[in-house]
């Protein structure tokens, strides 16, 4: 069968440090396996197929309702964490395969409005709210009317590691990790200066000398030293200088572009939106479509409403806002 010739492939020019498609830890409902497709090239192919990935194209990455064609999604950022992570995974002999579908599952779970989504989620959840957390929860439980996609252990966990402390037991999702940081600190950094929220004169020098100058520069160099520091070795990183550069970006970032800026204007009409609609659905579940009724005796009402405002568009939860809060216009002819 060819998927049994490409484990052979993958056994004979693979890394030592890669994971074999063959040597998988396999899924919770065990299956039969593809004649063609390894277990991990399924994996992306569903995640590709998905539901929860076609709605990226219309949740925000950075910029709220921003005016123009260029500025990136999170459907946009999916694909540049992708296709930095392949690059990486490429060069050091690892799964390739595995690597890009963990990079196109890392964000299926994220909110309408980006993070500030999440963090009004996670604010008015007693649960909590994590959005690598509820990338998991997507592709486990509520894919395909709740009979998830049935992934691997191996893109479960990098999905899950992709942000926070805890390391992915793979190479390959800890590239990813890296991956996604790449991308956001240098594609805001574009949509800001075309937004002119903030201008190439003012990135910190210190890190343009060591990074680079433009996005492709800097893109282009931290992959290669981080193949240049991970090649033949047990796990992924930067050198310090790079590593100390990419923080120093990314505080810069922060302060002048993520938090406050014009740029986040809109902010906070969006986490009134999103808090709003959170307190009244969970107050009136009956205001819930149809098929998430039965899933409140298991689940709870707050994990059901986390799970539908989760998984919103931006443009659906405005008119779902506007459903519920503003009063319909009332004609007479």
């Amino acid at each position: 069968m060819i998927r049994e010739e490409t484990e052979r492939i993958e056994e004979k020019i693979l890394s030592p440090y890669a994971t074999l498609s063959s040597k998988s830890k396999g899924r919770a409902r065990p299956e039969d396996k593809c004649n063609i497709r390894t277990d991990f090239q399924r994996d992306r192919d569903r995640i590709i197929y998905s539901k929860a990935f076609r709605r990226l194209k219309h949740k925000t990455q950075v910029f709220i309702s921003p005016e123009g064609d260029h500025y990136r999604t999170r459907l946009t950022h999916t694909l540049e964490v992708s296709q930095i992570a392949r690059t990486i995974a490429r060069s050091l002999r690892l799964n390739e395969d595995l690597t890009e579908a963990i990079a196109l599952g890392h964000d299926l779970g994220h909110t309408p409005f980006g993070h500030a989504g999440e963090r009004v989620l996670k604010e008015v959840c007693s649960l909590g709210f994590m959005h690598n957390e509820q990338s998991v929860r997507v592709v486990e439980k509520l894919e395909k009317n709740g009979k998830g996609l049935n992934l691997t252990y191996e893109v479960l966990d990098g999905i899950r590691c992709h942000t926070g402390e805890k390391k992915a037991d793979t190479l390959e999702g800890r590239i990813v990790k890296f991956a996604d940081r790449i991308a956001y600190i240098n594609h805001d950094i574009e949509d800001a200066i075309r937004g002119g929220v903030i201008s190439q004169d003012e990135l910190p020098k210190s890190c343009l000398k060591v990074l680079g100058d433009t996005s492709g520069e800097r893109i282009n160099n931290m992959i290669v030293n981080i193949i240049e520091n991970s090649r033949d070795k047990s796990d992924i990183a930067m050198s310090p200088e790079y590593w100390e550069a990419t923080e120093e970006l990314r505080r810069f970032m922060f302060e002048n572009v993520y938090i406050g800026s014009s740029a986040k204007a809109e902010e906070g009409k969006a986490e009134n939106l999103i808090r709003s609609l959170y307190l009244k659905l969970v107050e009136e579940p009956g205001l819930l479509p149809g098929e998430f009724h039965s899933k409140i005796p298991e689940e709870g009402v707050e994990r059901v409403v986390s799970d539908y405002i989760a998984g919103m568009t931006d443009r659906y939860a405005v008119n779902v806002f506007n459903a519920i809060f503003i009063p319909a216009r009332w004609m007479r002819f």
